[in-house]
């Protein structure tokens, strides 16, 4: 997991909590109504993946109840976690590819709007992925996964050897040796796990992805409609499908890469695609990253463009986050996969409380801001989402007077006290459970275990009816505030 060299501890220091008449008549707690959005309170909670589906993809359970404890402190809005569109295999992980998870997902959308007392929008977010495998041992590589080529016997000097010679051959070499015979992308898949990128258009699944996508979010947002949401969160940031088109390593040169508008274009169709289907009375926002912050990717100033685009396509919401890339991810040990939040852009996406000089809380917002003040100078009024380190009613009141963002995105501390939106609304704000930012949550959610935080997983773990984990040894959900709304 990388670190910066500054080893500066922060902690956090909410300020003053708003009394319950103060909170009322906050920003952060008004209405706001733009296009098809209509929240009833600026407190977001953006998407988390809690791994409580089943491996097939159906919503368990766990999956309504952890939704509904969030839904019960009644914040603005709630984004189901990463859904994915297509019929791939992902673990615990939701999808929506096909008609027959509709039923368990309405069950969430409805689990959201009862907790609620239907005062939280409940949305959904729609995610597209490429392949990734595990990274292999060096024998099973060279043994069963490299795919033999004449380049390989040529640089053997073995011009006539059969494939099996040949895989005898490497299986001797050492590693410095391996480095001068195999190629930039053969040593990324012995020594990182193979990864399909959206340039391998030599592939023709990978070259179609513009033909296909568009049809593909446009009926999974039929479904999340159908399911009873109040919107879709089309995911167009980190390590997945969508943003790799928006990067500026995509250098396809078939009209879908290189340049800015080449790389906006499928966003754009399907954004478009979605919209036409769904109508615009159902909400329809993206996710984005401000900076990729990675060698030779995106910048702000690319987002920047992107957003103004994206908001004169008319999406009903923008909303911020950074980094989390495969690029700079560290090397997983054998037989585990890449996980993109390990490098310097993993950090920056979600930064711990052991933190350089600009420590964890905000890293996002000025970027935001500026891609913000950008839409207005375009006379855009597209609402903006900021998240990222944020913890209290001070810090989030002022980014929206400031005008760093319309709305505020609490995700890790909403995983600390689901019941904060509640509390501070109604004067007991110093009640609130804060947020550590040892990301104890991260490093669960990177061993794809059920995320729980450890401030609440073991409190009275023995109580009669505490929903576990199946080792038993943590709580599923978080005990109830029996004083909330």
């Amino acid at each position: 997991m990388w670190r910066p060299e500054q080893r500066i501890k922060w902690s956090t220091r909410p300020g003053q909590w708003p009394t319950q008449e103060q909170a009322k008549t906050s920003l952060l707690f008004s209405s706001l109504t733009s296009g098809a959005l209509e929240v009833t309170s600026r407190v977001w909670v953006p998407a988390m993946v809690p791994w409580r589906a089943s491996l097939e993809g159906y919503v368990t359970n766990e999956n309504i109840e952890w939704y509904r404890r969030f839904a019960e402190s009644a914040p603005g809005a709630i984004v189901v976690e990463a859904t994915g569109i297509r019929d791939v295999s992902s673990g615990k992980l939701l999808r929506i590819n096909d008609d027959k998870f509709i039923d368990g997902l309405s069950k969430i959308a409805q689990a959201i709007h009862e907790a609620s007392g239907g005062k939280t929008r409940a949305l959904i977010q729609l995610i597209d992925f490429l392949a990734i495998k595990r990274r292999p041992s060096t024998d099973a590589f060279l043994s069963r996964f490299l795919q033999i080529t004449q380049r390989h016997k040529d640089m053997l000097n073995l011009p006539s050897a059969t494939e099996m010679q040949v895989r005898s051959a490497l299986a001797k070499m050492s590693s410095s040796e391996l480095e001068s015979v195999l190629d930039a992308r053969e040593l990324e898949s012995l020594n990182m796990g193979h990864r399909e990128r959206v340039t391998d258009v030599h592939l023709p699944h990978i070259k179609n992805l513009p033909e296909q996508l568009p049809e593909l979010f446009k009926t999974a947002a039929v479904r999340a409609q159908e399911a009873g949401f109040d919107g879709v969160e089309l995911h167009y940031a980190h390590a997945y499908t969508m943003a790799s088109f928006l990067s500026a390593l995509n250098t396809r040169e078939d009209g879908w890469g290189s340049s800015l508008k080449g790389r906006i274009r499928l966003p754009l169709d399907v954004y478009r695609a979605v919209r036409e289907a769904v109508g615009s009375q159902f909400v329809v926002g993206c996710r984005l990253l401000t900076e990729e912050a990675i060698s030779g990717g995106s910048t702000l100033e690319d987002t920047k463009f992107f957003a103004t685009e994206l908001g004169r396509a008319g999406v009903d919401f923008l909303s911020f986050s950074r980094g989390g890339k495969f690029e700079d991810a560290q090397q997983p040990k054998v037989l585990q996969a890449a996980y993109p939040y390990t490098g310097r852009s993993g950090y920056e996406c979600m930064p711990q409380y052991i933190s350089d000089e600009l420590g964890p809380f905000g890293r996002n917002v000025q970027p935001t801001r500026e891609i913000r003040n950008t839409l207005r100078l375009a006379d855009l009024k597209t609402p903006v989402v900021v998240a990222g380190g944020v913890y209290d009613f001070a810090t989030a009141e002022a980014l929206l007077k400031s005008g760093a963002a319309d709305i505020v995105g609490l995700a890790r501390q909403s995983l600390a006290d689901p019941d904060w939106s509640a509390k501070v609304r109604t004067g007991r704000g110093a009640e609130v459970r804060l947020c550590r930012y040892t990301n104890y949550c991260e490093a669960l959610d990177a061993r794809h275990e059920a995320v729980t935080c450890e401030l609440w997983d073991r409190v009275n773990l023995m109580q009669d009816g505490v929903a576990k984990t199946p080792d038993g040894r943590r709580r599923l959900l978080p005990e109830r505030d029996e004083r909330m709304e």
